[in-house]
């Protein structure tokens, strides 16, 4: 199975020249970064250079359009006249600072946390924030950069539109 998630120290332990992903592989901007810097080439099976796979909408993205008109359109990324909504989780091993890194990170992007809810389970945590991202950020690039944070053995986050957030939980 091809690994789904590439970071600066799969680079930097796979050296100069070129590192082969799947099609289906997520590259942290980090790690792009860090390749470029470094002249690792990032590429392909077919020895294109790499790029970020479509996301999968699922099955019911045309459908929910359609009978939830009572929820707000979704803000895109070229509509820099209004501020989003998100939602962000996080789950994962409990330790000092795990709080902290998340804000930042949504402060360097000049968010602000409108709500948040953490609750702690034998050493494990589970944090929601409900946070206003302010015109002109892009959510693409908030997402990659708070997805990022954790590592892949100490927790997970992950970046939503409100309005899927809603559709999700909507029973």
């Amino acid at each position: 199975m091809a690994k789904k998630f590439i970071t600066t120290e799969d680079v930097r332990r796979a050296g100069a020249g070129s590192l082969v992903v799947d099609s289906e592989t997520i590259v942290t901007p980090q790690a792009l970064e860090y390749a470029a810097q470094n002249g690792v080439r990032i590429v392909d099976a077919r020895g294109a250079a790499w790029s970020e796979p479509t996301p999968d909408r699922g099955p019911d993205a045309q459908r929910a359009m359609r009978t939830l008109p009572h929820l707000p359109e979704p803000a895109s990324d070229a509509d820099v006249g209004s501020t989003q909504m998100v939602v962000v989780t996080a789950v994962g091993r409990n330790r000092a600072g795990v709080l902290a890194e998340i804000t930042a990170a949504l402060s360097s992007a000049n968010c602000s946390v409108h709500d948040i809810s953490q609750k702690m389970v034998q050493g494990f945590f589970h944090l929601v924030l409900t946070v206003e991202v302010p015109p002109g950020t892009s959510f693409a690039q908030l997402k990659a950069v708070v997805e990022c944070l954790g590592g892949q053995d100490d927790y997970v986050c992950r970046v939503m539109h409100e309005r899927v957030f809603r559709f999700m939980h909507r029973l």
